[in-house]
């Protein structure tokens, strides 16, 4: 299910008109990285993968919408960000592209 539900989000990336092709490969670059890290936290921790997914799921829908709303938005990924929290020491790079896709969606989120 939490990589059917990545593989959703890459074909919504791939279809999505507000991006140009350098921010859809980049952001399927970090959205692969996440699909890595999940994989490997989802054998011990369902709950919080399934956590992650969603609130990536979403905050990439509001980055991405016609009509923005800035607060969905920061809600959004502010849902992401403490979603990863309690893995900062023990998985640090799934924190790190979180992190980052945090960021990229903000920007284009603007």
């Amino acid at each position: 299910m939490i990589q059917e539900t990545i593989t959703q989000i890459e074909a919504r990336i791939g279809k999505a008109e507000s991006l140009n092709d350098e921010k859809k490969k980049e952001l399927l670059d970090l959205l692969s990285t996440l699909k890595i890290e999940i994989s490997d936290l989802s054998k011990t921790h369902v709950e919080q993968t399934r956590s992650i997914t969603g609130f990536t799921e979403v905050s990439i829908h509001e980055a991405m919408r016609e009509e923005k709303n800035p607060q969905l938005l920061k809600l959004s990924l502010q849902g992401l960000s403490t979603s990863v929290e309690e893995f900062e020491s023990s998985h640090p790079k799934l924190v790190g592209v979180v992190n980052s896709i945090c960021t990229f969606l903000s920007n284009i989120g603007i």
